[in-house]
This record gives C-alpha cells, sequence and structure tokens, in this order.
C-alpha cells in the first residue's frame, strides 16, 4: 500500500468554505477516480509560525502504479477545482509506502 499525504496549510479567511469544499466536494471526487481505497482528514497541531491552519489528507492507494495512474491521468484536473481557494493555500505532497500496519 502507499499513501498520497497533502498537507495543505489554509489562511483563516477561507478556512470554513474551503472545509466544505474538502469534505462535500474534493475529498469524494477524489474516492470517485477508483485510485484510492479510504482517505483520512486530519488536523495538524501546531501553530504555523506563518499563520493559518494546516490539515492533512491521507489517500491510500494499493500500489505505487495505481497512485502513478491517478498522476497521469486525474491529478491536473483535481487539482485545477481548487480554483477558487486558488493564493489563500500551500500544498506539500508526499508519498509514504506502507510497512506495517498493525
Amino acid at each position: 500500500m502507499v499513501i498520497y499525504n497533502v498537507t495543505i496549510n489554509v489562511q483563516e479567511d477561507i478556512h470554513d468554505e474551503w472545509i466544505k469544499w474538502m469534505q462535500e466536494e474534493h475529498i469524494p471526487e477524489m474516492l470517485d477516480t477508483k485510485k484510492f481505497q479510504k482517505a483520512l482528514m486530519t488536523k495538524v497541531m501546531v501553530q504555523e509560525p506563518m499563520g493559518g491552519i494546516t490539515y492533512s489528507v491521507q489517500y491510500t492507494a494499493e500500489s505505487k502504479e495505481m497512485l502513478e495512474r491517478y498522476y497521469s491521468e486525474d491529478a491536473d484536473e483535481m487539482r485545477s477545482r481548487s480554483k477558487a481557494f486558488e493564493g489563500k493555500f500551500v500544498a506539500f505532497r508526499t508519498e509514504l509506502e506502507v510497512i506495517s500496519e498493525q
């Protein structure tokens, strides 16, 4: 398994609208690509010097190949859907390989 982790710092003035969009639209649309089995959204419990509120969304894919398919088939389109919030958030993406799950 592979986790596609997206860490996002969101400006406070759009926070409530962004959370609603993530939960009601973006995460369901990510899962609708059929590239991910599940998604976990968490709030990062640290005060950022730059301000804003930080979240981590972890999308679980069955394999690196499935994540690569997401990149080639869906990523550009999915990222373009955040235009309403452009300039109001910063995103950092990482890939995590699951070694074990207890």
